[in-house]
């Protein structure tokens, strides 16, 4: 994938398909999932700060299995999801995730998420965004976030090499997940602060700040067109 510096504000990033994680990056779910990771620790007697730590961007069963091992089970993982599947009234779009998929060819991008299918597919729905040809789901992977599975199927799905894509993440997890497959990685500051994310990555506040161009392909490739991404004014 080739990176191009424009000036000190923004850069270029040129691409054949864009993947993306969805809460927190098209989706602020951040209300919904601490309220779910709340009941959930009360019940069970936890410290709701130690499982937010690094619940963000996991499949639920894996952050049970780190924070409580001992209840940790696919029912309770169900049932968390349950949870917040019926609370999407707070759930927002990410401001500029709907001009950004919009200006996306519909086989160039996918949704890579650590959620179920029933609960992205609440939170699409409840923010008005579409659904992907391509989505990559907790379910689909036998590894969650932080492996790359999830970003590799999907790449896989969309019939583009793994090098050929560019993920938005927005949790150190996700990053970690979208590195680990090969793929340029661009954290979206809606979870964590821009201070706290990897230093290794670019970070952005928005996908407000992310705008799409499309090249001119050639007959052989005109299925899979190159994007221009320009992040930045």
């Amino acid at each position: 994938m080739k990176q191009t510096t424009l000036d000190e504000h923004s850069k270029t990033y040129s691409c054949k398909a864009v993947l993306f994680d969805l809460d927190g990056v098209l989706v602020d779910s951040t209300a919904s999932v601490e309220y779910a990771w709340n009941r959930w620790a009360e019940r069970h007697g936890l410290d709701v700060k130690n499982i937010l730590a690094i619940a963000h961007g996991r499949r639920s069963i894996e952050t049970m299995r780190l924070v409580a091992p001992e209840i940790a089970s696919e029912q309770e993982a169900e049932e968390l999801n349950l949870i917040q599947a019926q609370d999407t009234s707070r759930d927002v779009a990410v401001p500029g995730a709907a001009a950004l998929l919009a200006a996306l060819p519909p086989q160039q991008w996918a949704i890579v998420t650590s959620g179920p299918p029933f609960l992205a597919k609440a939170r699409l729905k409840a923010v008005g965004l579409p659904r992907p040809a391509v989505l990559v789901t907790g379910e689909d992977v036998l590894h969650g976030k932080p492996h790359p599975d999830g970003y590799v199927k999907a790449a896989h799905q969309l019939g583009i090499a793994p090098e050929d894509c560019l993920v938005f993440e927005d949790a150190p997890s996700g990053i970690a997940a979208g590195l680990a497959a090969g793929i340029r990685v661009i954290a979206v500051a809606t979870t964590y602060p821009l201070g706290e994310l990897p230093k290794t990555v670019q970070a952005i506040q928005t996908l407000a700040e992310v705008h799409v161009e499309m090249m001119m392909a050639s007959f052989e490739k005109r299925r899979h067109p190159e994007l221009v991404l320009t992040i930045g004014t």
